[in-house]
Parts: structure tokens; sequence; C-alpha cells
């Protein structure tokens, strides 16, 4: 069946469609991810709530799907669009093939599409909404789009995972299960929380240290949760991760603006101020912390991207906080960063530490 991508600067793109649709399409921003491998974890990130994703990739899904890679429990994107979508899986952990899976869960695919000529167009004129549908022309607007996507994604309840002796409570924006795996193979206790979760609910659970999790959208959208926000890090310990990153800094009195096309891939180099070297890592964001707007709330830049300077992450002169706009988990990508989640911790033992001793 003939598919269509209807993009708001006015350009279609035509392939071949897998899926059903409603009569008006499904809509969603458009945006590009650039990593050859990964695309089970990048379909199950809830920061991909609502976008329609491109694999750049000129072949997507020949390893597969397997049983143990999700990031959640479902995949979060509105559709997907590739050059060449495997109809088979060739790998031994497979259970499913790449189309067998989204069909599964209903996501529309549209493929044989010029990728190349696609990304070009993003790049150049930056995300926007977009239809897939199977009529060549539909009404598009950007109320299409619109709501607050970490409503839809963030945990209903509190729900607990892991033993140790070091408690972080995690403030579910959108989390990767990765990263929540990754404190419990650090020896913690995991409480994982509701956005809307207030300081003093945090404090009742008596945490060591809280994490800021990742998450879809624009963190303007929970401006109203910013004062919560900022009594957590000025009281415990705090890692903020991608949204949480943007959170800390505007819960701070720093500014956020949109990207043209934003960072979405597992090869984005990144300068450590700290360790004066380069890492590479993963990334999703629309997102970035205006360098400009944090001159007098005490953070400091740790870390910029090498491609286009924009902030990677950041520290404050006194609060025992630390902030990455990358994904130190690496789900998918490389490894590089994952130091960031022994520092978190190393960070939060410290003054675990320390108020003992002067109890």
């Amino acid at each position: 069946m003939k598919g269509y991508l209807q993009l708001a600067d006015g350009k279609t793109f035509q392939g071949h469609l897998h899926g059903e649709l409603a009569e008006e399409g499904i809509a969603g921003e458009i945006v590009f991810f650039t990593g050859m491998t990964g695309y089970q974890e990048v379909l199950t990130d809830p920061s991909y709530k609502n976008q329609i994703i491109v694999f750049t990739y000129p072949l997507i899904g020949n390893y597969g799907i397997n049983d143990e890679d999700f990031e959640s429990k479902r995949p979060h994107a509105a559709g997907v669009v590739v050059y060449e979508a495997a109809s088979s899986a060739y790998h031994y952990e497979a259970k499913h093939s790449f189309l067998e899976y989204l069909k599964k869960w209903e996501v529309p695919v549209l493929e044989h599409v010029d990728t190349r000529e696609l990304v070009k167009s993003i790049r150049q004129n930056g995300t926007m909404p977009a239809v897939l549908s199977n009529k060549p022309a539909v009404d598009l607007s950007c109320d299409m789009i619109a709501g607050l996507k970490v409503k839809e994604v963030s945990s209903i309840k509190p729900k607990t995972i892991g033993s140790g002796d070091t408690h972080i409570v995690l403030i579910d924006y959108g989390f990767k299960k990765s990263i929540a795996e990754y404190l419990v193979k650090q020896n913690c206790l995991v409480t994982i929380v509701p956005y809307h979760y207030t300081f003093k609910q945090i404090a009742a659970l008596q945490p060591d240290g809280v994490l800021l999790s990742n998450g879809p959208g624009d963190p303007k959208e929970l401006a109203g949760k910013l004062p919560e926000i900022k009594k957590v890090i000025e009281y415990y310990p705090t890692l903020g991760i991608c949204l949480g990153h943007q959170l800390a800094a505007l819960a701070l009195g720093g500014d956020t603006k949109k990207m043209l096309f934003g960072h979405r891939g597992a090869n984005q180099p990144v300068y450590d101020v700290t360790a004066d070297k380069v890492f590479m890592s993963s990334q999703n964001h629309s997102y970035a912390v205006d360098q400009h707007s944090i001159a007098k709330t005490g953070l400091k830049v740790r870390f910029y991207n090498k491609n286009d300077q924009s902030i990677e992450g950041l520290y404050h002169e006194k609060l025992s906080l630390l902030t990455v706009q990358f994904h130190p988990e690496a789900s998918p990508g490389p490894e590089d960063s994952t130091f960031i989640f022994e520092e978190f911790i190393q960070t939060v033992k410290y003054k675990k530490k320390r108020e003992v001793s002067y109890a």
C-alpha cells in the first residue's frame, strides 16, 4: 500500500506503508536518529513519545527484536520511516522481526523513502509537525502534537527495585529501564516515583540522593513543578539526565531553548572540562540549556558538545548537583560516560557519611 509523509514545511515523501492508519493519519514531530544499531532501545525510549522517527542508516531491523533490550513495556514512537526494513531477523536472541513487533503495537512504518533527502530537509528547516497517512495531502497543524507528554509516560504510583545501603529516589519523567538498572548494579535501593511528586512526598521516603530522569517534550511544559525541583536540589545530592538536566537548570534560574534539529544518535562527541578529554555519547533531545542564562545561577559548565558547543552538563558551585544532557547508561550507544553514575553515588555516600559523623 502506498503511504505518504507530509511535513509542515509543505514537502511530501512517498513510500510503502506497513500497518493500518485512521482516516486522518498519524501525527507527530518528525525527528531523525543517526545510529546504525539500537533501534529496539530507541523505539521503547519514552523520550520519543509521539514522535515520528526517521532512521538514517539504510537497513533497519536485520537483527530483529529480543526480550532483553526494551527500555519500557512498549514502543512510544508515533511512526517510523526507513529506507529499507528487514523482513526477517538474523540473530539467535531475536523473538520477533522489526516489522512484526511494530505491527503488534500498531505503529505504522513507511518504507522505501529517500531518507537522505528527508533528513536534509529536517536539518535545514528543523524538527516540525508531520503526518503519516495513506493520502498525499491532509490537514496539518501544530495543535496535532500539543500536550504534556511526560504525563503520558510517567509512573502512576511508586515502585521500589533493588536493594542496598544507598537509597535513590528516581523522579520519573519517562525514565529508561537501563538507568534504574545501572543504579541497582551500583548497590542502590531505587524508588521510582511519578513526575508530580512534591518535595514533601520525596522527603518522606528518606532518600540519600535523587535522580531527575530523562523524558519527552519541552521542559518548560513542567514549569509548575520547578519550585519543588529546586527544593529537592537544595536538600539532596541530585543527578539530572537529559530532560532532568534541563529541569534542574530551569529550577535554578537558567533558561532553555529549542534546537534546530537536536541531537539523536549514539556518536555525539562530548568534552569534559574537568578531565580535559573527549568521549562519545548517546543522546536524544530537542532542547538545550542557554549558556548565557546561567551566569548568575551558581551553575557551571562541566560538559560541552564538540560539534556545536552546546551545553552537555552542569555542576553547581555550592550544591551537590551534577547534570548531563547525554544518556550515561548508554542504551543504545558507547559506554564511555557510565562514570557519571559512579561520581553521583560517591557524592551521595560522602554526604551521607558526613551527616552521620555530625549526628
